[in-house]
């Protein structure tokens, strides 16, 4: 009864920090990215240039569509696992962004939203772009805290591994990013804007470093499980990262124990806690931020 208790009060805090996430994502999409047409790619991105290209949508409008394509596209490709990492961001993120593009209209409490008429509005677009990319990047942090996924156009870099089992998804994830960033360009005409685009780009980055695992991208497991076989198998399977398993004594018991010593990144954490979860929900799990990782996989 208290593991299940435990478990229900983990799922609570886990769906209230994705529902947040998604929350605060949307609202910094709508409120700053999407009034400027700042491309930060993402479906904002390409749900920008689209309606420069077909005024009679609107970007919310967009984004749905987007959203939901996305949305079933990961789980024919990527599977049921996917699908309910991303499901309640699916949910939550549409309308949300539909309310808060609504309430930046000049006709909602004087306009207080509206940044882009104001007076101010040289220097409102800098400031869009930052903390734009701060409500981003902390939605997106605190979805991924949650054990969620935003989904979005990361379906298709991961979909693209998927078929192509040597393509990294660390570089699917930039050059899909990077192709909407210049394809905003090239659709919208405006070097300025696409820059603070970038700019926003970096802060948002930033932002998930810090919050998500304490500015390191790198992380180092140690596990201790039973089952240590099968964890080992699919850490290598789908994380694609290598390991090394290490002859442990319990300190208490002295019975052997076997322990799987593994690098990863953030990206690959709520992966990693899935697997051992699926696995062995008994695992004893330690993780730490590593300052610095050289050898394969990983730049020097």
């Amino acid at each position: 009864m208290q593991v299940s208790r435990k478990n229900s009060k983990q799922i609570a805090i886990n769906v209230c920090l994705t529902v947040i996430g998604t929350t605060l994502l949307a609202f910094g999409t709508a409120i700053f990215v999407v009034p400027f047409d700042l491309v930060v790619g993402g479906m904002s991105g390409i749900a920008i240039a689209v309606n420069h290209l077909v005024p009679s949508l609107s970007v919310d409008l967009i984004i749905t569509i987007l959203t939901w394509s996305l949305f079933l596209l990961g789980t024919v490709i990527l599977g049921k696992s996917f699908a309910l990492q991303t499901l309640i961001s699916t949910i939550i993120y549409p309308p949300c962004v539909t309310l808060f593009s609504i309430l930046c209209t000049p006709s909602f409490l004087g306009g207080i939203l509206d940044l882009k008429n104001t007076e101010y509005a040289d220097i409102a677009v800098f400031i869009a772009s930052v903390f734009g990319g701060v409500l981003i990047g902390t939605g997106c942090a605190m979805a991924f805290l949650g054990g969620g996924s935003t989904g979005g156009t990361d379906v298709i870099a991961l979909s693209i591994c998927k078929i192509f089992k040597r393509v990294k998804s660390s570089i699917a994830i930039f050059v899909v990013d990077a192709s909407v960033i210049i394809v905003g360009l090239i659709v919208i005409k405006d070097l300025v804007m696409t820059l603070l685009g970038i700019i926003s780009v970096f802060v948002s980055a930033l932002v998930i470093d810090k919050i998500f695992v304490g500015g390191s991208k790198a992380l180092i497991a140690q596990i201790v499980s039973d089952n240590y076989e099968e964890i080992n198998r699919l850490v290598i399977e789908r994380l694609e990262r290598t390991t090394t398993i290490v002859d442990a004594t319990g300190g208490y018991s002295g019975d052997k124990k076997k322990m799987i010593v593994v690098s990863l990144t953030m990206r690959q954490y709520t992966e990693l806690k899935n697997i051992i979860n699926q696995t062995d929900k008994t695992a004893f799990v330690t993780v730490h931020i590593a300052h610095e990782i050289n050898g394969e996989g990983w730049t020097r």
